[in-house]
């Protein structure tokens, strides 16, 4: 069992946990997930390591409460406990001085990247970060993210805040010379910046997240095409190069349970919804 030491709301519906997991607190290293059950008949989801402090035996993790499994553990307290979480999975991400990077986060994945420009800042690259998100409400980790960057750009779907999407991207790549690209978010953001990147020919990584089960290579569900091979999200990424991925093919297998997804959640919160992981 693992317990919940923080609860913590960042903006609407996005919350971070952090969770006293000492096994895998001590082996994490930045780009690596975990798999979470919340009770014994809950579902298996998989969640970007997005923090971690190995004497303390914590690792923390940011969700969006956008589905029956995700709605639950947001109603979670401190002080209570997970029952299972499996971990470090993953490959860890490739941490060094690579000159000057590039750093993309959006969405929830804002979070896992600011522990990515926090590595590659300490490893003494030049970091210029970029959040976005829909809205300006769903920005977070602005000022922590100044702390770390030597540039930090911020980007609106609706440009309530910063930029209007990402194409002012194309302006900053024809102005300064990047050594690498390291991109987090929703698909469909991935997918733009490296087709912005590979003209200019930047290495561009890009963080995965398919339909996942075990996060061990043996159900084969997080397949996704890479440079024309099958690849599994779990054990042969969680990064990938962003120009070598097949984004349409992953896009189409995200949307494949939407339907489903929706009903489960519409029923669970019609019965009156709770925090016991399904029991």
């Amino acid at each position: 069992m693992y317990k919940i030491l923080t609860n913590k709301e960042l903006a609407p519906k996005i919350r971070l946990f952090e969770v006293y997991a000492p096994e895998v607190a001590e082996k994490t290293l930045p780009g690596q997930f975990i798999i979470l059950i919340i009770g014994e008949t809950g579902e298996r989801i998989p969640l970007t390591i997005a923090g971690y402090d190995h004497k303390k035996g914590t690792i923390k993790f940011v969700f969006n409460e956008v589905g029956k499994t995700t709605k639950q553990l947001g109603l979670m307290k401190e002080g209570e406990y997970i029952e299972t979480i499996t971990g470090p999975l993953g490959n860890p991400s490739e941490i060094k001085n690579f000159g000057k990077v590039l750093c993309v986060g959006g969405g929830v994945m804002i979070a896992p990247m600011f522990l990515q420009v926090q590595a590659l800042q300490k490893t003494g690259n030049k970091v210029t970060t970029v959040v976005g998100a829909r809205i300006k409400d769903l920005l977070f980790f602005e000022d922590e993210m100044k702390v770390y960057s030597d540039k930090v750009y911020v980007a609106t779907d609706d440009g309530s805040k910063g930029y209007k999407g990402l194409d002012f991207l194309k302006d900053l790549l024809f102005k300064e010379k990047f050594d690498r690209c390291v991109v987090m978010g929703p698909v469909v953001m991935m997918k733009a910046v490296s087709e912005m990147t590979k003209p200019f020919g930047i290495p561009t990584v890009v963080t995965l997240t398919p339909i996942m089960v075990d996060g061990m290579g043996m159900c084969g569900v997080c397949r996704v095409m890479v440079a024309g091979k099958m690849k599994f999200g779990c054990v042969d990424g969680p990064e990938f190069d962003g120009h070598a991925v097949d984004f349409d093919g992953l896009i189409k297998r995200q949307r494949l349970f939407l339907p489903e997804e929706r009903l489960s959640s519409l029923l669970w919160e019609k019965l009156g919804g709770c925090s016991c992981g399904g029991k």
